[in-house]
């Protein structure tokens, strides 16, 4: 396994100088994470596609680009990547061909042949889908026979659509996956949140699928300003800042929930997966310390601490994060640098959802607000 970093930025594409030494033209793979008003330009694929002929080339656009050590906004960071024993095969749905999120996801892994599937990417439209349907059709097909990591796609803090492309010009409304077959890819996960829990838990007892209505008994909205306070004249964007803890009623796992967006008439709000009845609820803020030590805490998860470092890891990070932390936000890249001793290749996004199992061996789930890594080795 050989890896190459690139950076587009300024319309010019520049290589790493710590890149592994290899032909281009042999890759496999290549994955594109970007600005999406730069994925717009059709030029731009046409330029990656010449660059990098003969690669599977997936594009997915995001709520900033990390590249190396550093997180950038307004650029496309690059991972180039050859494999000497595994291949990949590399399929997409649309999401409108299908009558809901679910069942894309189950038409979107039934393209796959699930003998010898060792590992499943996914990169999803992050605008229109529904990510808890999604996983919810990944795993009702995969039943825990393989891994599932991924993201879905972002467009800064706007909220207004996200881009996909797998070996096409990228666009709304995609879903892709990229399959890894063999024993020779070994491939960790690890993801953790480090936010803080404050109020006590409450029950939720309306919802439909992703839109919440009421909290024990009670407006949802209208609970929600009252732990806000001052913040809540900032919605929806405060909201970023205050996600919800959810205890999923039949498994007892806890995962983290974002808020899209409000709606004042009924008091309901919109989260980024879904929020089912009965579910316990925290609200969460952040603490600036615990989310960089978290980030570090998912480098440790995905790899064993005896082993040598990856040789390529996949940060998918949460816009949330990003808004938080701001000018600081390179210290959580920092800090997983640092757990693999800087010998691993960085690459990765800010997303608005991250797809990982909670447990090894798990099925996979939607988080938000959590540093997602998934680390890649290929036995020689």
């Amino acid at each position: 396994m050989k890896t190459a970093l690139y950076q587009y930025r300024n319309a010019t594409l520049t290589k790493n100088e710590n890149s592994d030494n290899f032909n281009v033209s042999d890759a496999q793979l290549v994955l594109c994470f970007g600005a999406k008003s730069l994925l717009e330009d059709a030029d731009v694929y046409l330029k990656f596609k010449k660059q990098f002929a003969g690669a599977t080339i997936a594009m997915c656009s995001t709520s900033g680009e990390i590249y190396d050590k550093e997180v950038f906004d307004d650029t496309i960071s690059v991972a180039v990547i050859y494999f000497s024993a595994t291949p990949i095969i590399a399929k997409s749905v649309k999401i409108g061909d299908y009558e809901s999120t679910y069942a894309a996801g189950k038409g979107l892994i039934e393209q796959f042949s699930l003998e010898g599937l060792t590992y499943l990417l996914i990169l999803s439209d992050g605008s229109i889908v529904n990510g808890s349907e999604l996983v919810k059709g990944l795993n009702d097909v995969s039943k825990q026979k393989i891994l599932i990591t991924g993201g879905l796609a972002g467009d800064g803090s706007n909220f207004h659509s996200t881009l996909i492309g797998l070996n096409a010009q990228p666009e709304s409304g995609i879903i892709a996956g990229i399959g890894f077959y063999g024993n020779k890819l070994k491939v960790g996960h690890g993801s953790q949140g480090g936010w803080d829990m404050f109020g006590l838990e409450k029950t939720v007892t309306k919802s439909k699928s992703n839109v919440l209505y009421e909290i024990d008994g009670k407006n949802a909205l209208e609970i929600y300003k009252k732990y806000l306070g001052p913040e809540a004249q900032a919605l929806p964007g405060s909201a970023l800042l205050f996600p919800l803890a959810i205890n999923l009623p039949v498994s007892g796992e806890q995962v983290v929930r974002t808020i899209l967006s409000i709606n004042e008439d009924d008091g309901s709000m919109t989260f980024a997966g879904d929020i089912p009845e009965g579910s316990q609820v925290r609200f969460m803020k952040a603490n600036f310390d615990k989310i960089t030590n978290a980030a570090a805490g998912a480098a440790l998860q995905s790899h064993s601490e005896n082993a040598h470092p990856p040789k390529f890891a996949l940060l998918i990070s949460c816009v949330g994060r990003k808004l938080i932390l701001q000018a600081r936000v390179d210290e959580e890249v920092e800090a997983i640098d640092e757990v693999f001793n800087h010998k691993t290749f960085l690459t990765g996004f800010y997303s608005y959802g991250e797809i990982s199992p909670i447990l090894s061996g798990g099925d996979c789930q939607l988080h938000n607000q959590t540093m997602t890594i998934t680390t890649f080795d290929e036995i020689e």
